[in-house]
């Protein structure tokens, strides 16, 4: 050490003794930070002739210090190590605190290890300024800058034997997280010493953020993962080579494998004619391509979409591939799906429950179901609820009228065809309502109308559980449930030569003959409580009279239309009322002249007015209630908002008001 030095220091000595005993500082060799710094320990009353560190953490405040900075201790003691190295043996030590100056890595020379243990200053206790005075871990943290405090220019005495060169740590969003400082004997200062903290703290930053990085890669990769797994669509991906790298439970599920078969596989081994050279060489999407899957129990048409994944150089690594099965876009789209469940069939007489009681046992199997009734008696409500009771709800309901559908195009929306099968059929060709249906259940209905030589056709489909499409070659496996429906008298069109024997008898497993509405008569007064009551909630309206005529005529008229027919005339009747009563003059013509050719209609009048004014008084309060019972709940649903109430139900808010004042309705 020259002289010029010696002096410096002793001049650092002499500022210093004068500003302890007069608070003042003089102009001379003290650098304008530490000056600072004295100042804050000055206004702080740090007692500048102790520097030991009294303020210390308990062994389970320390223990949670190390586990909550567990990763920054980690990334850090390897620096520290590779920074010890070069001191090593020259009486330094090296040391990491946290944001508030506590201690919580320390390695070095055993005797300066000691020497420092004698000031606290060890893993536990913190070196804030306004604790021990002007120090490199204190004064960084203040400072937010590297620093260097060697011997006088530490505020307290004690701690003027030492040298420390100190740099915060900071995180990503340059938030300090901790400071590294190196400390050893004042005689040993060297102004180099800073530039290695500083090197070390900057690898320390440069590291965690590659953790982080790596680590907001993971919890992307993962919320990708997640996003896979969710969507309702199937989901492949797959290298520049064709090879699967990853796929979604959904497309296993289409595939009928699980993922980890699939993963490692070629995806031409799955789906046959994809476009792959021109989508992994040349990066050349596509979009809603009809194509096959292979899977165990044979193939599943499904519409297939791909993007190329591309790199910074315009070269495609892989791609994407999109699976939706056709079936369930059918029945997204096109409404294939059933609504009716065995709770909307509406009667309590003896013939409607012997056919709901087979039809719920006819639920609990797969063999074919053949209902049988005129039209209008609800054939189609039960196959619906057939369906949405057995095995396969989650499957599409596909609905085919036989009866509409033109002769020469029975086959082609039955079996489909592919693209060129005839003239003016659709490029890329058309899957038939088999297909369509697979997984769940195809309801023919009006089955007697059917030409024979599809009758033939559709034999040998229910036989061999396979079809071809018109103008294809490739069998396709089906997996459908079939009930029929028929309006006829399927025995006597056999008689007549209009219908197979054999197909009859594939397709009469399970008959469930449908009653009509003459035959129930009992079941008018309830039906006609449901119907008005769901006409009237949908629209908005009350009746708070009806004439108990009204209920004699619809129960003694014949209904040739049956339910539907009755639905009609009561939704007439609505039409045309304009108070909240449904008088005599409401009914069609046809109903009363019906009823008034009978001879003993005075009668059947006088005991009408006695038996069925009290039935008709149960429906208007049956009426009342259920309609107070739905106020009610929309009221609930919305969390008391009438306006949101009053919309969801289909009415204005004035009139909901009206409704909530006639049932004494209040909102608490």
């Amino acid at each position: 050490i020259n002289m010029t030095e010696v002096e410096k220091k002793n001049n650092i000595v002499d500022i210093w003794r004068k500003f302890i005993i007069e608070g003042n500082i003089d102009e001379g060799e003290l650098r304008q930070e530490i000056a600072y710094s004295w100042e804050r320990c000055y206004e702080a009353k740090v007692d500048p002739y102790l520097g030991v560190s009294n303020l210390i953490l308990d062994e389970h405040e320390l223990s949670s210090l190390i586990c909550k900075k567990n990763n920054l201790i980690i990334v850090a003691r390897y620096f520290m190590n590779n920074l010890y190295k070069f001191v090593k043996g020259s009486g330094f030590i090296v040391l990491l605190s946290d944001e508030r100056g506590y201690i919580m890595e320390c390695m070095g020379d055993s005797e300066t290890m000691n020497n420092a243990a004698e000031l606290n200053l060890s893993k536990g206790c913190s070196w804030l300024e306004e604790v021990v005075g002007t120090n490199g871990i204190g004064t960084a943290l203040v400072s937010q800058k590297p620093v260097q405090i060697s011997g006088a220019e530490h505020y307290c005495q004690q701690v003027q034997k030492w040298t420390c060169s100190a740099a915060p740590i900071c995180n990503s969003s340059r938030k300090i997280i901790g400071v590294l400082q190196m400390s050893g004997p004042s005689n040993k200062t060297h102004q180099h010493t800073l530039g290695m903290v500083v090197a070390a703290v900057q690898a320390i930053e440069k590291q965690l953020k590659i953790q982080q990085n790596n680590n907001e890669l993971t919890v992307l990769n993962n919320r990708l993962n997640n996003i896979i797994q969710t969507v309702s669509d199937g989901i492949i991906v797959i290298d520049r080579t064709g090879i699967i790298e990853q796929v979604n439970s959904v497309a296993a599920k289409i595939m009928l494998k699980n993922e980890q078969e699939i993963i490692g596989n070629s995806i031409t081994n799955y789906i046959e004619k994809l476009p792959l050279n021109e989508f992994l060489n040349y990066g050349k999407s596509y979009k809603d391509l009809e194509l096959f899957v292979n899977t165990k129990n044979g193939t599943s048409l499904c519409l297939f979409s791909g993007k190329s994944i591309i790199d910074e150089e315009g070269i495609s690594t892989g791609g994407v591939i999109f699976i939706k099965p056709l079936k369930n876009i059918i029945n997204r789209f096109s409404g294939a799906n059933a609504t009716f469940e065995f709770k909307d069939i509406i009667g309590e007489s003896r013939q409607i429950k012997d056919a709901v009681n087979i039809a719920k046992m006819a639920a609990n199997n797969t063999s074919n179901v053949l209902l049988l009734g005129e039209s209008g008696t609800g054939k189609e409500i039960f196959a619906q609820s057939i369906h949405n009771q057995c095995s396969r709800k989650n499957g599409p309901f596909i609905a085919v009228n036989c009866g509409a559908i033109p002769r020469e195009l029975i086959a082609s929306e039955l079996f489909g065809y592919e693209s060129g099968a005839f003239t003016g059929a659709r490029p890329g060709g058309k899957p038939g309502k088999f297909e369509l249906a697979s997984g769940g259940t195809l309801f023919l209905d009006e089955i007697g109308d059917m030409p024979l030589d599809q009758q033939v056709a559709l034999l040998r489909v229910l036989q061999e559980k396979k079809i071809v499409r018109i103008g294809g070659e490739k069998v396709i496996d089906i997996n459908v449930r079939i009930i029929c429906a028929s309006n006829k008298d399927l025995k006597s069109e056999l008689l007549k030569g209009n219908f197979r024997e054999d197909l009859f008898y594939r397709l009469n497993v399970i008959a469930i003959r449908l009653p009509s509405l003459r035959s129930r008569r009992e079941d008018i007064p309830l039906l006609f409580s449901f119907l008005l009551n769901q006409l009237c909630t949908k629209r908005g309206i009350t009746f708070n009279y009806i004439h108990p005529k009204v209920l004699f005529y619809l129960q003694e008229y014949n209904w040739p239309g049956n339910v539907r027919e009755f639905q009609n005339v009561l939704e007439r009747m609505i039409n045309i009322t304009t108070g909240e009563s449904i008088e005599l003059e409401h009914l069609p013509e046809e109903l009363i002249n019906a009823s008034t050719s009978n001879s003993n209609q005075e009668e059947h009048l006088n005991y009408s007015n006695k038996v069925n004014m009290n039935e008709i008084m149960q429906i208007k309060e049956t009426i009342k209630e259920n309609e107070r019972k739905e106020i009610i709940k929309y009221l609930s649903a919305c969390n008391g908002n009438i306006s949101k109430s009053a919309k969801e139900m289909g009415i204005s808010r004035n009139t909901f008001y009206k409704k909530m004042k006639k049932f004494d309705i209040v909102i608490r």
